[in-house]
This record gives C-alpha cells, sequence and structure tokens, in this order.
C-alpha cells in the first residue's frame, strides 16, 4: 500500500503532493524551515492543515469530509527528542503504546521489542540511565511495537555522536529487512539520505522540488534547484544549437562543444542550464592515447588542488572560459600516481550520458 500524500497550508507554507513506496525507506530531504516536520506532522495528524489528502492505499487519512485522529492511524512515530515519558522504565515505555493490548501480553510483547531494537537487559532502566543511543532504540522499539503501517522518524539521529549514530544506521535497515515496514525519515543530512533510503524526495520553501529512486535523484537532478539542494558544484549554461544525426543534443559552451543524451526539448538557440557530477568528470592522462572515441575533451588547467581524507577535489578552468571552475573528484591514490600542480594543463572527458540537462530555478528562488 503505497501512501499518497498532496497538503496545502498557508502557515507554515506547504505546497506538497507526492507518492511514497511500500516497503521502502523513504527520506525527505530539505534545508532548514523547508516544511519537512510539517508534512511528518501533517501526515501523522498532529497538524491541521488547509487542504490535505492523505491516503494509505485504499484507507483514507484526510481529505475534505475525513480526518481521522492520530490514535487511529496505523503509524509508529519517532522524534527527534526521543520523547520518553522520564518517570517509567524502557519497559514501561513500550507497554505505553500497547494499551490496546490485555494487561498480561503487554509485558511479553514489550520485551520482545526491546530485544528487536537492541536493548535487551536494559528493560528497567529509566530514560535518564540510558545513553542517547539507547534511548533512541527505546523510542524506536515503542514505535513499532504495535506493529504500524507507517512508520515517521523526524530527524532520529541528530542528537547522536557520530559512532552511534552509525550503529543505528545498521540496526534499522536490519529492522526493516525484518518488518518491511514503510518508513519516512525525515533529515537535513543528504548524505545520511543517501545511504540509508531507497527512495528520495526533495523538498525547498514546503514545495516538491523532486522524487524517485535515491540513485537516479543523486545522478540526475532534475532542476537548478534541486542540483543546488544536492550541493553539486558543476552547474552551468549553454546554448542550444540543435542535435546530431543520431539525435543527441548539440551545446555551445565557450569555445567548446558538447554533445548530451537525451536531448532536452527546448527551441535551438534556447539558453540550457547542465550539471555534471565532480565524480563524472573523468581525467585524460597525457601518456595514454585517445583517438575520435574521446567524448567531449575540454582542455584547461589546473587551479586548485585540495586533499579531503581519500579523496582529492581539483578544479580546473576551462580553456576560453577564465571566469569557469569546474571541480572534479578522484581518489588521492590516482593523484599520487600522475600527480597535479597548479597550472599544469590537463584534458577532462564529459561523457554525453554524464551532462545533465536542468530545468531552470523558479523566478521566487535566488
Amino acid at each position: 500500500m503505497n501512501l499518497s500524500v498532496a497538503i496545502r497550508h498557508e502557515g507554515p507554507l506547504l505546497d506538497f503532493a507526492a507518492e511514497l513506496p511500500e516497503g521502502r525507506i523513504t527520506a525527505l530531504v530539505g534545508p532548514s524551515g523547508s516544511g519537512k516536520t510539517s508534512i511528518l506532522h501533517a501526515i501523522a495528524g498532529l497538524l491541521r492543515v488547509r487542504q490535505a489528502r492523505i491516503r494509505l492505499g485504499e484507507a483514507v487519512w484526510d481529505d475534505e469530509r475525513v480526518h481521522l485522529p492520530t490514535r487511529l492511524r496505523p503509524i509508529g512515530l519517532v522524534s527527534q527528542h526521543y520523547g520518553l515519558f522520564p518517570h517509567l522504565t524502557a519497559q514501561a515505555n513500550v507497554e505505553m503504546s500497547l494499551t490496546h493490548l490485555p494487561k498480561g501480553q503487554r509485558r511479553e510483547r514489550a520485551r520482545h521489542y526491546l530485544a528487536l531494537a537492541r536493548v535487551e537487559g536494559l528493560e528497567g532502566r529509566f530514560p535518564h540511565e540510558l545513553s542517547g543511543g539507547q534511548r533512541q532504540r527505546v523510542a524506536l522499539a515503542r514505535a513499532i511495537a504495535r506493529d504500524p503501517q507507517l512508520l515517521l522518524l523526524d530527524e532520529p539521529f541528530s542528537a547522536v555522536d557520530r559512532s552511534t549514530r552509525q550503529r543505528l544506521y545498521i540496526e534499522l535497515r536490519r529492522l526493516h529487512a525484518e518488518l518491511r515496514t514503510t518508513i519516512l525519515l525525515v533529515t537535513h543530512d543528504l548524505d545520511e539520505a543517501a545511504r540509508m533510503a531507497d527512495h528520495l524526495v526533495l523538498l525547498r520553501h514546503g514545495r516538491l522540488l523532486q522524487a524517485g529512486p535515491t540513485a537516479a535523484v543523486l545522478a540526475r537532478p532534475a532542476s537548478v534547484s534541486a542540483a543546488r539542494l544536492l550541493d553539486i558544484p558543476n552547474v552551468f549554461a549553454g546554448e542550444f544549437i540543435g542535435t546530431d544525426a543520431e539525435g543527441a543534443a548539440l551545446l555551445n559552451w565557450g569555445a567548446h562543444r558538447l554533445r548530451l543524451t537525451p536531448a532536452p526539448d527546448v527551441a535551438v538557440g534556447t539558453t540550457v542550464r547542465w550539471a555534471v557530477l565532480p565524480s563524472n568528470l573523468l581525467l585524460v592522462r597525457p601518456d595514454k592515447p585517445w583517438g575520435e572515441h574521446l567524448e567531449n575533451p575540454i582542455p584547461g588547467r589546473v587551479c586548485e588542488v585540495l586533499e579531503l581524507g581519500g579523496e582529492a577535489l581539483v578544479w580546473v578552468v576551462p580553456d576560453g572560459l577564465p571566469e569557469t571552475r569546474m571541480q572534479m573528484r578522484i581518489p588521492v591514490r590516482s593523484l599520487r600516481r600522475s600527480p597535479l600542480q597548479v597550472g599544469d594543463p590537463l584534458t577532462l572527458c564529459l561523457r554525453a550520458a554524464d551532462i545533465v540537462p536542468l530545468a531552470d530555478a523558479p523566478a521566487h528562488e535566488p
């Protein structure tokens, strides 16, 4: 059962519609203030919005006539700050989500889900006696104890240290593999979303920018705004001059002519914004011969080199475009084999399929 969401609201501003695939982890990603938590609260029934159409499969949670109370929605919710009752033990916190069961069944079921969340043996501890990671696991056990059809996670890893966060990533993935629950993960951390989510939803100013399988969205942003949100530095503009015999688009970019596929649906003479991922810029080694098979060769000169861990960032100024900088990412080991210094000439290769045409940013965006 997919979750279908369409929301409009003024305070906060929301104009959002998306569909979350069943049994998958979907990450809702956007900067602070973009409306992520408000959308999650609307799905949970905690925020009444001006207009909402929310369905899980055929079950209507919100529309013009229906507003299902939160307690009747088959959801589990884990907040950024855990939301545990400080005066109750871990066991009692989980049992609080099981009040629909006879009292005799609650203890056994709570213990089962605490073990599933890997906090067995801590049943008698109070929240202040638990570490941040342990409190998060207890909150997760409480959320899944009711066998929710939808699990809502609001920045669930932001309050723990990095090593704990890495362990929680693994444990959430294990839980998901076992339970196959549909999960909506709200986060501002793109790396976290890339690691955890099967499906990615990009949000800005309360509006959907792009949605789809995570790998596809990361590799091919649909618009300038999506590329900015994905922190892609290589966004440029060229003039569309037509197509070649094979149907590939041809762009004039300064003194360079680029070939890209598929061709954008625009008129000849249109300025086309385009992007290429730094990891998709290929360095042509001068000691290896190349011929006409090389796609979109761009000669230029190195203007900066930085090493960050096992990765090197190399900025290149293309010939004929002195104000333009292209960023390339390569393994440091490659830099060791073929050192690059500022001022060195080189040639970059841009594969036609790696050049991504972008829709322009809306007029209201910077």
